[in-house]
């Protein structure tokens, strides 16, 4: 196994700017997930950490060496691409022979590597069949076995389940994390799948136009997003917003905008004064809920219903903001009706006026 560190990394095409001063470190052993949406410069580091790349600044150490000018097959690194890139005319044993065949490892070693290899992804029964008489899930099954034949120090993986189904997506991303959890290969797996990113990985970056965010565990980025961009794109409905003005009771401070009121310790009331007027408060659709308890923060519009079987998705309006909440799939409503609503006050997250800053969460202490 290897870790693997950029440093500086940049890529430019004239004037176009694809990456810009991208530095992070991937531990040995560490799944790391390049998360972002299309054209934001993942796939690009992906490959310029492959060797498919050369990038126009900084540099890429594999196993504490450069790599600069070293040929994608000296990397010790086996890449897993979207669209498989089996060969159509081998068979599957041979497809995962190929690449012992090409460092003319012997044929009987060969033999025991793919058996091995086979077993593990159960793939056994398919090794006389041709790519075109297997399923997706079983193609993507012999491309990882194929890389992991090779016993690189890093596995890099280009989107390698966005062909699949929902369904068969959701099993083969299971099999990876268990594959992970077994062989501890270090991991750069790049998707634009939030919920892939956050179920497969120990850490998660986050990738905007070739800028890099926030680099975190699953929890953290989730939790305390550093700014608009990664609280709206994390998480399967995104955030609510909501643009607030502090205001300062005799004893409290409270960010308002209308009826919607979310009050603020005072430390962090104090805080924020400092820093201006008017936030961008953030809350998950979990931290909204309707069901029907007394003593409710707000009462709000229901404008949409969307009913999910264990539980309801909620669009509702408070006051001047349109936000999505949650209700047990046991509560009724219907558009029109106006419900109580419960906040998650420290669930909150608190952002500068633009949303480019996290100045507090509610959770924090002082």
């Amino acid at each position: 196994m290897a870790d693997i560190e950029l440093r500086n990394l940049g890529l430019r095409y004239g004037d176009h700017v694809v990456l810009s001063d991208v530095s992070l470190s991937v531990a040995e052993g560490e799944f790391l997930t390049l998360l972002g949406p299309s054209g934001c410069g993942k796939s690009t580091t992906l490959n310029i950490v492959a060797g498919l790349l050369e990038p126009t600044s900084g540099d890429v150490l594999i196993g504490g060496r450069s790599v600069r000018g070293v040929p994608p097959r000296d990397r010790k690194v086996a890449m897993v691409f979207q669209d498989y890139a089996l060969y159509p005319h081998m068979t599957v044993y041979d497809n995962l022979a190929f690449p012992l065949r090409a460092v003319s490892m012997a044929e009987a070693a060969i033999r025991a590597k793919v058996t091995q290899v086979a077993d593990a992804l159960a793939i056994s029964a398919f090794l006389e069949r041709t790519p075109k008489a297997l399923s997706g899930g079983q193609r993507q099954r012999v491309a990882l076995g194929r890389a992991l034949v090779r016993e690189p120090g890093a596995f890099l993986m280009d989107e390698p389940l966005s062909n699949l189904d929902a369904r068969l997506r959701v099993a083969m991303r299971a099999e990876l994390k268990a594959l992970h959890q077994r062989l501890r290969t270090t991991t750069v797996y790049v998707t634009h799948d939030q919920s892939e990113a956050m179920t497969l990985s120990g850490r998660i970056a986050i990738l905007r136009d070739g800028i890099l965010q926030q680099v975190g565990t699953p929890r953290e980025i989730y939790e305390r997003p550093v700014n608009e961009f990664v609280a709206s794109f994390v998480g399967a409905l995104g955030m609510n917003f909501v643009r607030c003005t502090l205001e300062r009771g005799s004893s409290d401070f409270a960010l308002r905008q209308g009826q919607f009121r979310l009050p603020v310790q005072v430390a962090i009331g104090d805080k924020l004064a400092r820093a201006g007027t008017e936030f961008l408060v953030g809350l998950r659709p979990e931290h909204v809920t309707i069901d029907g308890a007394a003593n409710p923060d707000c009462h709000a519009r229901v404008e949409v219903v969307e009913y999910l079987g264990s539980e309801t998705l909620v669009h509702m309006d408070i006051g001047e903001s349109r936000l999505i909440g949650k209700a047990p799939a046991g509560i009724s409503v219907k558009p029109g009706d106006l419900v109580p609503a419960r906040i998650a006050h420290r669930a909150a997250c608190i952002f500068d006026q633009r949303g480019t800053s996290l100045l507090a969460t509610g959770a924090d202490t002082p």
